[in-house]
Order: C-alpha cells, then structure tokens, then sequence
C-alpha cells in the first residue's frame, strides 16, 4: 500500500454543477484515482504562480518551452545567445526539428522569478518565436556541486586514498 502524507487537512466545496462534471471528466481522462489528486495538482500550479508574482526574488524551478519557425539558423542563433546572456538560469535545453520547418525546445531553469519571467520576454522578442511557455515550481534542483566541492572528491577512488593516508611518523 502507498504511503500516504502523515497530515491531511480536509475542504469542503461547492462548484457550479457543470464546473463540477468537467472536473469528473478531466479526473477521469487523465485516469486520477481522485478528484482531491487533481484539485491539490491545480492548486501547487497556482501557487507556484502567485509566487513568482508575489515574491519575484523567490527561487523557482522550472520549464519554458518554446516552438519557432527556423530561417537559415538566425533564430536559433539569437536564441542561444539569450539563453547564454541567462547562463546562472538556464540548466540544459532540448530541441527537436517538427514538421514545417518549425523547431520545439524546451529549457530547464531555475532561479528568481524576476530574472525567469526576463528571460521568457528577451525569447519572446525574438522574431520567429510563435509559442512560448513558462511552468513553474516552487521545488528546487538540489545543488550540483558544494562550493569548495571538487569532483574528485565524490569519486570513490578519491575517498579510499584519503582513508588510507600513512601515519605521520
């Protein structure tokens, strides 16, 4: 049986009955084993963005996904220099070619809301850029590395030669 969190907290609501039946389908089609699953999914996604509005120094993690129609390279030229003018943001990117010479990529960032909401409208700015989207979480990507930190140090090789360091004599 799945662990379920130590502390509920119950609500009760009332919502229109047409409101409430589209609730049920979207429950359903997204194959949720309950309506409390997806109204707790719907609130973390408003949450996540009345913070980034409220607190635009708050760090967030997460998503912007971008489609584009390429010519000749330019745009996608223009977009790697904005995502490198935002390099403490922008984690990693993923692009894929589609159809009609349009381009989808999607970026992992984090970072304050105020600089990720700057980066969307420098890329928005961009001449070609059709469809951008920015999903948001308040859940951030644990730390890569620990300042001071060496990779060498994590390598177990590493930590075995520094447990059998000799005896000063």
């Amino acid at each position: 049986m799945a662990s379920e969190p130590t502390s509920l907290a119950r609500l009760s609501m009332s919502l229109p009955a047409d409101l409430f039946r589209q609730l049920d389908v979207m429950v359903e089609e997204r194959g949720l084993p309950s309506r409390s699953q997806l109204i707790a999914e719907l609130i973390r996604h408003a949450l996540a963005e009345h913070e980034a509005l409220t607190r635009p120094e708050e760090m967030l993690a997460g998503t912007i996904t971008l489609v584009y129609r390429g010519d000749r390279g330019s745009v996608r030229q223009q977009l790697a220099q904005t995502q490198s003018d935002y390099l403490k943001e922008v984690i990693s990117s993923q692009h894929v070619f589609l159809e009609d010479d349009q381009s989808l990529e999607v970026l992992l960032v984090q970072g304050p809301a105020v600089r990720l909401e700057a980066l969307c409208d420098a890329l928005r700015s961009i001449r070609g850029v059709h469809q951008l989207q920015l999903v948001t979480t308040t859940a951030l990507l644990p730390p890569l590395h620990e300042q001071g930190e060496s990779e060498a140090d994590d390598h177990p090789a590493s930590k075995k030669a520094k447990s059998e360091k000799p005896a000063a004599a």
